[in-house]
């Protein structure tokens, strides 16, 4: 018993002396705060002293007022600063608005000026266009191309009402360029379609120069010419084309298949070949042969070489073209091509 009333007497000084030191610290803050409060409520005058004769101006205020008042300055003194950073952050985005607009509205302008360009050449393009159509004969196939020339082709462009001012008028031009130009495929697939039957044809029939390279000349003609070892006139069946020398490559001037690879007194090495629509020809006086008989051979291909083989003055081909039993002038189908250009 002696001793827990001993414990107890320790634990009651120990919460005694916890109760003074708090009690202690709470009437110090206190009395720091009522200091504070003294000292912010004292009284401060302000004197303004002129330098003329007049009179001293005075005004009393609180600590307290004095420091507000010094906030509030600075804190009106920082929003200038703020506001006149945002001011010329803006004033710069909007300097850099305005030279992108300038740049903007110089590449409207050159757009503009392409855009003309693009609709005088499409309208040349237009005039071109519509005379091969005429050339060759493509009108009555081409009614929906016409139709829609007439309804919104490039000569309406130059005819557009002002109804559409600015860009809104470059626009609806370049609408209907892309209407014609969209119904200028199909003629121009027949075009196509045309020409490549016509390159067939080409191909089909003996319309190319014998001689590789397109070098050589007409030494005989074909008709009524003067024999060269007899002296008497007869008629010459075929082209006498010389390069001046032998070994000149010589080409098939059509698609075609060899019938007929062979030497004989007159022609010496000679070739024939049958093309399609009846059309054969004959190379004479070849120094050697590159094809075989029963060969298919296309335009343009070797199949040998100027020579002077058989009855010849000197190195020459002589060229001959047959339709069916006929002969025919050979310089009539070398000119096809060269007219077909024209």
């Amino acid at each position: 018993m002696p001793r827990t009333r001993g414990y107890k007497r320790v634990e009651n000084n120990v919460i005694r002396s916890i109760g003074r030191f708090f009690g202690k610290s709470f009437r110090a803050i206190g009395s720091a705060f009522a200091s504070v409060a003294r000292g912010g409520r004292r009284k401060l005058t302000i004197m303004i002293v002129p330098h003329s004769q007049k009179r001293v101006i005075n005004f009393q205020t609180s600590f307290f007022s004095l420091i507000f008042f010094v906030f509030a300055i600075a804190g009106i003194i920082g929003s200038f600063f703020l506001f006149s950073r945002h001011s010329v952050l803006a004033s710069k985005d909007l300097a850099e608005l305005r030279q992108e607009a300038g740049e903007t509205r110089a590449s409207l302008d050159l757009l503009k000026d392409e855009t003309g360009r693009l609709i005088k050449a499409a309208q040349n393009f237009q005039n071109a266009f519509s005379g091969t159509l005429s050339l060759i004969g493509l009108d009555s196939s081409t009614s929906a191309a016409k139709s829609s020339i007439q309804n919104g082709d490039l000569s309406s462009l130059f005819n557009v009402t002002e109804s559409a001012q600015g860009s809104l008028r470059e626009a609806s031009e370049l609408q209907r360029l892309t209407g014609y130009l969209e119904s200028s495929v199909q003629p121009i697939q027949e075009i196509g379609k045309l020409l490549n039957s016509q390159g067939t044809l080409f191909s089909d029939i003996p319309s190319l120069w014998p001689i590789k390279g397109g070098i050589g000349h007409a030494s005989m003609e074909f008709g009524q010419n003067r024999n060269p070892f007899t002296g008497q006139w007869y008629i010459h069946k075929g082209l006498d084309l010389s390069t001046y020398r032998s070994g000149d490559a010589i080409l098939a001037t059509a698609d075609g298949q060899i019938v007929q690879v062979d030497y004989d007194s007159g022609f010496g090495n000679y070739v024939i070949i049958k093309h399609k629509h009846g059309f054969y020809t004959r190379y004479a006086h070849m120094q050697s042969f590159r094809v075989s008989k029963g060969q298919y051979i296309q335009q343009g291909q070797v199949i040998g070489y100027i020579g002077n083989t058989g009855l010849s003055t000197g190195p020459h081909l002589h060229y001959e073209v047959h339709i069916g039993s006929d002969v025919v002038d050979p310089m009539k189908y070398l000119n096809i091509k060269a007219s077909a250009s024209r």
